[in-house]
């Protein structure tokens, strides 16, 4: 080939390189166009909710995006309801939402035509704890007096703000099983969201509230009409939660860990998740998001897109075990 054919070819690769640089500045430069729509997929006070509005508000208190995140919450089916609705808007880059176990477990069970494959990973968030209520003036005084109870009278019921089968199910089924009951015996009665489940346990018709301890502190403390029995933890945690006893304290050996993260619509462009990413990374550094997850009993346990999806394959290989084991998995 001549010089001259070399210097031709140099000059014609020169804008195609150019073009290639560009591109990848204008992936690596995707902002929001509008609104993020940011859903929980419950109805207002449960984890979700809690993790859905905190974001949105560090995001919005420390100036992080030039849009606003929206919380919407759109409640039914331990979840399911929602994830259809996201399901339709393939594409989307506005879209996003809260997730956490029932994201794994619902579909399982047969309550969604929808599980996490069908849907982009975005971040993983953090992690949260179970937590046992009853009503203040309970005759349980401990984990103890609980089950010995939940023993003797197989109709009294446990709630929760997920669906059977669902991620506080699967909690106090495995609380049951270390206190020496069958996990498939008891008397799980699910709701709509954990607001739902804390307004039956006040009105008596049931006798405990399992729910996840971030949205539960609030609720806590002098003059509350609530009462913590035990947390899952491995440790006792901090802020609000630090006077509640672990499970293990009480001789209990169990623990049980709530992931919560963030997933978008599915195909969502690559260029948006990555604009993500680096959104919640950058929030989990502020101070605002360090006081709101000290006060609310959170772990950081950031996880980018890739390491988030490989672990939620993992999350419904270990599920699908505990599900065998209750009779609820999905023939």
């Amino acid at each position: 080939m001549t010089t001259l054919s070399l210097k031709r070819i140099a000059v014609l690769a020169l804008p195609m390189a150019a073009l290639a640089m560009t591109t990848s500045a204008q992936a690596q430069e995707w902002t929001p166009s509008r609104s993020i729509e940011f859903v929980a997929p419950a109805n207002p006070g449960g984890g979700w909710d809690t993790l859905v509005r905190t974001m949105s508000r560090v995001i919005q208190q420390e100036s992080l995006a030039d849009e606003s995140f929206a919380a919407i919450n759109v409640p039914g089916g331990g979840g399911a309801v929602a994830w259809a609705q996201v399901a339709r808007d393939s594409g989307n880059p506005h879209k996003l939402f809260a997730t956490s176990p029932p994201m794994i477990l619902v579909p399982l069970a047969g309550a969604s035509r929808y599980d996490h494959t069908d849907f982009t990973p975005i971040a993983r968030i953090n992690t949260d704890y179970s937590i046992i209520l009853v009503a203040a003036d309970s005759e349980y005084q401990d984990l103890e007096d609980l089950f010995e109870a939940l023993k003797a009278n197989p109709g009294l019921s446990v709630g929760g703000g997920s669906a059977p089968g669902s991620m506080d199910h699967i909690s106090v089924a495995g609380l049951a099983s270390a206190a020496g009951m069958e996990a498939s015996a008891v008397n799980y009665i699910p709701f709509s969201g954990g607001g739902d489940a804390m307004t039956n346990l006040m009105g008596g018709h049931i006798e405990a509230v399992i729910g996840g301890a971030g949205e539960a502190v609030g609720q806590l403390g002098e003059g509350s009409q609530l009462r913590a029995l035990g947390v899952s933890s491995e440790e006792r945690l901090g802020g609000g939660l630090a006077d509640v006893p672990t499970y293990k304290e009480q001789g209990f050996d169990y623990t049980f860990d709530i992931w919560r993260g963030v997933m978008g619509a599915p195909d969502m462009p690559e260029e948006a998740v990555e604009y993500y990413e680096t959104l919640f990374a950058e929030m989990l550094e502020t101070e605002a998001w360090r006081e709101a997850s000290d006060q609310l009993g959170w772990i950081d346990a950031y996880q980018d897109s890739d390491a988030f999806g490989t672990f939620l394959d993992e999350q419904q290989e270990q599920f699908s075990s505990v599900l065998t084991d209750l009779g609820l998995l999905r023939q």
